[in-house]
């Protein structure tokens, strides 16, 4: 029996896939608990779930803490391309590992872990394991940054180890010199090389491809689920919880595309900051602040998002092609990788009407080559192994540390 220590941040795309991974590990008698904000893992990972609470600092433009989580991630939505990564980094990333310091260091102290598994986002949990001498783990909730997508912009890349040397200064060991965002022992990617495509990763960092790791939510929202017509095809639109500001236009448009179709399509529209206000329920369109989002996939013919990583995983995983409009971050990383792979078409966020995105949805409905590219990489997401072959490479960093240095790069 061991014992696993996940460090995440406040933000549920970052704690879902953990979670399986945490309850396969338990499963096999194996001890895990939580660093983080208990408010964001508690409601996922169960009331046993042992949650050892950290402090988050909201970003630096807003006090006090918001009472929504999301909301601690949520930029000014002009924010776009390096302006919003400037910002995800200065005001969230930074100060988040500074807060969450403390409550890690004290975690480590009263669970005494064997292994630490940290999200992309947590990075100080990366560099407190560094410094405790601890084996580490990534856990990648978006493949974005190892297959090169700051490759054509040296500047950005230089300015962000600059951030990571400083806080390193602060919380970690200034001697060492590892990217916390890339563990040396194991880097877990919740995808696989087919939806990716290579991987532009000259460092031979030990990346295991284990697909998703799909678990069933502890609690899930109400669905009128007899609205659903078997007679005609039927899509989700979503732009997930970080982007509730951002989202009128858009959303309006995909209402509109929908109903100019409603003779053969419906779709129901995520729409957490009732930015559509609240439309009266119909037969072709309805409008939910939350939706039981892996359930409904299994009734789905198309997914219209911002290509945010676990939506698009989720999704394919399914068999579902999908409609992808990136907003900021990975998403246009993760909207390439859907279109190279055929699983999909991408529209511009901010430049779509409703003629194009109903243009975009007549594509992916009718073409069946989307759908059987979605299966493929659903086939290739299963195989991978999710949470029970990313438990087993964890297993395999409680080895003996020596063992663990000696091991060459794959």
């Amino acid at each position: 029996m061991s014992r696993f220590l996940f460090v995440v941040p406040p933000l549920v795309g970052h704690v879902n896939p953990a979670v399986g991974v945490a309850a396969e590990l338990a499963a096999r008698g194996h001890l895990t608990a939580w660093a983080g904000l208990p408010e964001a893992i508690a409601p996922l990972a169960g009331p046993d779930a042992e949650i050892h609470p950290c402090a988050v600092a909201p970003p630096t433009d807003r006090a006090p803490a918001p009472a929504l989580l999301e909301e601690a991630y949520r930029r000014p939505p002009e924010l776009r391309g390096t302006a919003a990564l400037k910002y995800l980094w200065e005001s969230f990333l930074i100060p988040l590992a500074d807060s969450m310091a403390p409550g890690i260091e004290a975690a480590i102290t009263r669970f005494r872990p064997d292994v630490l598994v940290v999200d992309q986002q947590a990075v100080a949990g990366a560099l407190i394991a560094e410094r405790h001498g601890l084996p580490w783990a990534t856990s990648a909730t978006t493949s974005a940054e190892f297959t090169g997508a700051l490759a054509g912009l040296p500047l950005v890349e230089s300015w962000i180890r600059g951030l990571l040397d400083g806080l390193r200064g602060r919380i970690g060991d200034p001697g060492r010199a590892t990217d916390p965002r890339f563990s040396p022992h194991l880097v877990l990617a919740f995808t696989t090389p087919e939806l990716t495509g290579p991987t532009a990763d000259g460092a031979g960092r030990p990346i295991r491809f284990v697909g998703p790791a799909i678990t069933p939510r502890p609690t899930e929202p109400p669905f009128p689920w007899a609205w659903l017509d078997p007679g005609r095809a039927t899509a989700l639109v979503t732009l997930g919880t970080a982007n509730t500001d951002t989202g009128a236009a858009f959303l309006t448009a995909c209402h509109r595309a929908v109903r100019e179709r409603s003779h053969r399509l419906q779709a129901v529209i995520a729409d957490p900051g009732r930015v559509l206000g609240a439309p009266p329920p119909d037969a072709d369109v309805l409008v939910l602040p939350a939706v039981p989002q892996l359930r409904l996939l299994e009734h789905l013919d198309a997914v219209v998002c911002h290509a945010g990583h676990n939506t698009v995983c989720e999704s394919l995983w399914h068999g579902v092609p999908l409609v992808v409009a990136p907003i900021r971050d990975d998403q246009p990383v993760v909207a390439g990788q859907v279109a190279a792979s055929g699983a999909g078409v991408r529209v511009r966020f901010g430049r779509t009407d409703a003629t194009r995105l109903g243009q975009a949805l007549d594509e992916v409905v009718d073409n069946t080559a989307h759908r059987a590219a979605a299966r493929r990489i659903g086939d290739s997401f299963r195989a991978a192994g999710g949470a029970a072959a990313a438990a087993t490479h964890l297993e395999q960093l409680t080895r003996p540390r020596s063992e663990l240095a000696e091991e060459p790069s794959p």
